[in-house]
């Protein structure tokens, strides 16, 4: 019993941390569940989504995370080049 209320704690503590960094709180929920005390380490220490560094797709201007190769927005595949960063 005092495993079941330990693990469903750190689901809780996970996915509320992740949820104040702007990441899915039943996704982090999940993994503090199954992980007692390692998903919320993890979740304390995953980045957080403001902090990404963002570029412009020359397309369509949207602004996009350095990462992503397809612009959600016209559907352009991005070559990976530092001229178009934006500044985030």
């Amino acid at each position: 019993m005092a495993y079941i209320v330990l693990t469903i704690f750190t689901g809780l503590s996970a996915g509320i941390i992740a949820k104040t960094r702007g990441h899915s709180f039943w996704l982090w929920f999940v993994i503090g569940f199954v992980l007692p005390v390692f998903g919320t380490i993890a979740a304390l220490l995953y980045r957080r989504d403001s902090e990404v560094q963002k570029r412009k797709c020359p397309e369509c201007g949207n602004t996009i995370a350095i990462h992503d190769q397809v612009c959600m927005k016209c559907g352009r595949d991005l070559e990976w080049s530092g001229d178009n960063f934006a500044v985030s």
